[in-house]
């Protein structure tokens, strides 16, 4: 199987290619939609990655 073709792949060159973009070349609508759009992509990333949401406690020792 192709890694490039994993739900998680996918969403991180999404995510990846709306960091690239500078939205402070566009417009303000244009902009918004950029933030929303990488807001969302964000979200869902952590809601396939379930091992992640966990809450985790860690302790160190001094």
């Amino acid at each position: 199987m192709d890694p490039r073709d994993t739900t998680g792949y996918r969403l991180h060159r999404a995510l990846s290619n709306l960091s690239s973009i500078d939205i402070d070349q566009l417009e303000a609508a244009d902009q918004d939609r950029i933030e929303t759009a990488t807001a969302l992509l964000e979200e869902v990333s952590l809601l396939t990655r379930p091992e992640r949401t966990e809450v985790t406690e860690i302790q160190v020792e001094s």
